[in-house]
This record gives C-alpha cells, sequence and structure tokens, in this order.
C-alpha cells in the first residue's frame, strides 16, 4: 500500500467553494473510479488557511496511474469541473507526494 498526499493551494476566498465542489461532486466520481480517499484537513495553524490537504491509498504505482488518469478524462468529470469554475479557477497550484510506510507506521 502507498499514499498519496496532495495540497490544494487555494485562490484566497475560494476554499469553501473547493470544500462543496470535494463534498458534492468528486467524491462520487472517485467513487465511480475506485479512487479510496483516507481523509481531508483544512489547515488551521500553518503557513495558509487558503489549503486543502488529502491522502489517497493506493495497492501501486501501476493502480494509481490507471485510476487517477480514467478519472482525469472522464468527460462527466471535466463537464462538472467546468461548471464549478465557471467564476474562476478554485486553486492557484497544488503539490502531492507518494509516501510509502515505514516498518514502524501505524498505517502500512
Amino acid at each position: 500500500m502507498i499514499h498519496e498526499l496532495r495540497i490544494y493551494h487555494c485562490v484566497p476566498g475560494r476554499l469553501p467553494d473547493l470544500n462543496k465542489r470535494f463534498e458534492t461532486r468528486t467524491l462520487k466520481m472517485w467513487e465511480k473510479h475506485g479512487i479510496r480517499p483516507v481523509g481531508f484537513w483544512t489547515t488551521v495553524i500553518g503557513e495558509s488557511n487558503n489549503d486543502l490537504t488529502y491522502l489517497l491509498a493506493w495497492e501501486s504505482l501501476a493502480e494509481r496511474e490507471k485510476k487517477w488518469a480514467a478519472f482525469a478524462s472522464d468527460p462527466d468529470w471535466l463537464s462538472q469541473r467546468a461548471e464549478t469554475e465557471k467564476n474562476g479557477p478554485l486553486i492557484t497550484h497544488f503539490t502531492n507526494s507518494i509516501l510509502a510506510p515505514t516498518s514502524y507506521s501505524a498505517i502500512k
């Protein structure tokens, strides 16, 4: 098992819109494509309170590549994303890391 840590850096004032998109649209699309979220967090204390951080679980890099590509190219998702960005983009940029657990990690 590997995990992917993704941080979306939002346009100021757009974090509520991004949270709404995840809650009402993105999670349904991920379920359709078999993408497994572990958790989502907003920043209370840190560099920016305009960030959404989340963690995804993958069996392998091959699974990630296959499922993420299918999701990212799904016409329904592309339409929904465009609709939620009709007033401009929600994020300025994002970062992601692929993580492998240590031998002493509680999450394997």
